[in-house]
């Protein structure tokens, strides 16, 4: 986990983990009524030569130097790039009608429309208030509109869009609606708003940070920047950084740009150049030991593409009839008359799948296996589709799949079926990850193990080439990085108790003992270093000093009130002897394993904040961390991303401002803030 500095988003690109990224500007809200003096004039180098402009009353030109000037707000201090050349005052007569502390703010007179407003974010319901019409505000929400519903800039200029607009609201006439050079601006803008509410956002916090690359339709190379973090209130937040053109996938390239940000990556080449100028950053924890974080999810591609190419021949051969019923409707139907005949009921349809995608090829393989009985019929009772499949022409001398084939596929469904659930698992972004990685690794290697030792001479061989690259990558537990270890034993369903029981079960006891210790000592130089930074002196308060008993008189249930004091009786009598809160907390038992699917591991962590004050604040670091640097609609693909036809015509600087603000309304909309 590396920390990151005050330079903004827009300069930058992707990694692992870091630590907070800038300082917002704050901005006070002050009521219309508490209007404050005018600033003194004396401000920065002013420029002599007042503008006869009647809107630079309310603004101070400042030299910035090289020949650039800034206005600035007397009343709210906000900043406007205000040179003579190319830039005009429309920001400027903007800002003046709307700023909440100018005594020249226009307030909205007549009458006005009441309206249901969602509430904050964790409350419920909806709240009335009064709402007026502005050109203002209706032009940035049809910004914000082209921005994440990701519409051509020429949209806004359509006849058919302007009449909608002036019959939706007729207040609003023609001339108001912005032409697409105008959006664009409006674009920039709010990217630029947008990107100061998350620099307040990320203030004191870990960020976890990963990369991905992505290709034009002019093969440009463009690299995002997504960082993960969890707030003050325990809730789990994804933002993309950073969009923007590198040169190529080199890793010092990709590193150069990373620096830029202070972040950290996912690629050796980068991991070593950012290790180099970043090894004496403020706030580097352990001089790196825990930087970098292998991609679960690809990893498990590759593990899947090696055990597929055994397979192949049988694969083709399924999918080959797939595409022979979809190929006519004529097929299609005969095809439907055979499931009927013989009474095959099923709601899922065939489905073609994308060689590059393994999930779809598990789909197809899925879905295909139940009709089994129907290509075996077809191939006796239906000439054409015997015929076709006789001919090399069509189906390149294979013929149609055999019972055998049909076998091979529906066990190795099964067993595929175990990397489409952990893939899914590890591609989440929007929840933790990094605590549930082990159980999946866990099934999946029991299950290639005993794969490894099956009669079938084809399933063993994809079994033992799928251990063979699972060794590569992971060996015995001893290759991957120790923080995913550290994050299962601060899962308090699990702790050392859980690591101990699955590596004695794969490896045995010996190499169990040595891995649990390696473990341990991870955990406690992590704590030891949080120990020393946060150092809170905490001292666990004995159940006296908790509850009075006096409390307990006149209480509506003194029986609970009773456990209540006993459970801090308990707690405090477990503590004595414990010369940490790591020993404290892997004294206790664990966590009931029961109904999984309803517990929130940082929900927990939240409630026990108190009582492990250090390790709570190691635990909201190291649960940031996640599995997989990919989204979930790529975690399956062996190809790279491609932007679509839209954003590959526009400049870099617009294709970064337009992913980047898009990401941050969405979130914003979500009421993520």
């Amino acid at each position: 986990m590396e920390p990151s500095s005050d330079v903004p988003p827009s300069q930058t690109t992707p990694t692992t983990q870091a630590k907070p990224v800038a300082q917002a500007v704050p901005t006070a809200t002050p009521t219309n009524a508490e209007v404050p003096p005018l600033p003194p004039k004396d401000k920065g180098k002013v420029c002599s030569n007042r503008k006869k402009f009647i809107t630079w009353d309310n603004f101070e030109k400042v030299d910035i130097g090289d020949g650039h000037f800034k206005a600035v707000c007397n009343y709210c201090q906000k900043t406007y790039l205000a040179d003579s050349k190319g830039r005009g005052t429309a920001n400027l007569l903007n800002h003046t009608p709307v700023c909440v502390k100018s005594p020249n703010r226009v307030t909205h007179k007549g009458q006005q429309t009441l309206a249901f407003e969602p509430k904050k974010y964790g409350e419920e319901g909806f709240q009335l208030v009064p709402t007026a019409f502005t050109v203002e505000a209706a032009r940035k929400a049809l910004a914000e509109m082209v921005i994440i519903d990701e519409l051509p800039f020429r949209f806004v200029e359509g006849y058919g869009f302007q009449r909608y607009s002036t019959t939706l609201q007729p207040k609003l006439q023609i001339r108001d609606i912005p032409s697409r050079q105008t959006v664009a601006r409006d674009v920039i803008d709010i990217y630029g708003v947008e990107r100061e509410k998350l620099r307040g956002a990320l203030k004191g916090h870990r960020v976890c940070l990963t990369t991905d690359t992505w290709t034009s339709i002019q093969n440009l190379c463009y690299m995002s920047l997504i960082g993960h973090f969890i707030d003050d209130n325990w809730k789990l937040h994804k933002r993309i950084l950073n969009f923007c053109q590198v040169k190529d996938h080199k890793g010092e390239t990709i590193g150069r740009k990373i620096e830029m940000l202070d972040n950290a990556s996912s690629n050796g080449v980068i991991i070593k150049f950012l290790e180099n100028v970043t090894k004496d950053w403020e706030g580097t924890i352990l001089e790196h030991e825990f930087l970098h974080m292998r991609c679960c999810a690809h990893i498990l591609n590759l593990i899947v593409g090696d055990g597929m190419r055994e397979i192949d021949a049988s694969i083709a051969k399924v999918r080959e009839v797939v595409r022979y019923v979809k190929s006519s409707p004529n097929r299609n139907q005969t095809f439907v008359g055979f499931v009927e005949r013989l009474g095959i009921e099923s709601k899922s349809l065939l489905c073609l799948d994308v060689p590059t995608r393994w999930n779809s090829t598990y789909l197809m393989l899925e879905t295909t296996q139940k009709f089994e009985k129907v290509f075996i019929q077809m191939d006796y009772e239906d000439d054409s589709y015997s015929s076709y499949f006789m001919n090399k022409e069509n189906s390149g001398g294979m013929g149609s799949p055999s019972g055998i084939d049909f076998q091979n596929c529906r066990t190795f469904v099964g067993f595929l079926k175990l990397f489409y659930n952990a893939t899914k698992k590890f591609s989440g972004s929007l929840y933790v990850t990094a605590n549930t990685f082990f159980d999946e690794m866990f099934v999946i290697q029991e299950n290639i193990f005993h794969l490894s030792k099956s009669q079938n001479h084809l399933l063993k061989n994809m079994a033992i080439k799928m251990e063979s690259k699972f060794d590569k990558y992971w060996g015995k537990g001893d290759k991957m990085n120790h923080l995913l270890y550290v994050v299962v034993v601060l899962d308090p369903r699990k702790k050392l108790r859980f690591l101990k029981f699955c590596f004695s079960e794969i490896y045995g006891n010996e190499v169990a003992d040595v891995m649990v210790e390696l473990v341990r000592g991870s955990l406690v130089k992590l704590y030891n270093y949080y120990s020393r930074v946060d150092s809170p002196n905490i001292q666990v308060p004995s159940g006296s000093e908790r509850t009075d008993i006096g409390e307990s008189i006149g209480c509506s249930d003194p029986y609970a009130m009773i456990n209540s004091r006993f459970d801090c009786f308990l707690e405090a009598e477990q503590s004595i002897g414990c010369s940490n809160e790591i020993d404290k907390y892997l004294d206790e038992n664990c966590e009931s394993r029961r109904g999984d699917v309803k517990f929130e591991i940082l929900g927990w962590w939240n409630v026990n904040s108190n009582r492990y004050q250090v390790l709570s604040k190691l635990a909201r670091d190291v649960l940031t961390v996640l599995v997989s640097t990919v989204a979930y609609e790529s975690a399956f693909s062996t190809r790279g991303r491609i932007l679509d036809p839209f954003w590959s015509s526009l400049s870099p600087l617009l294709v970064q401002n337009l992913v980047c603000a898009q990401d941050w309304l969405q979130a914003l909309n979500l009421k993520n803030y």
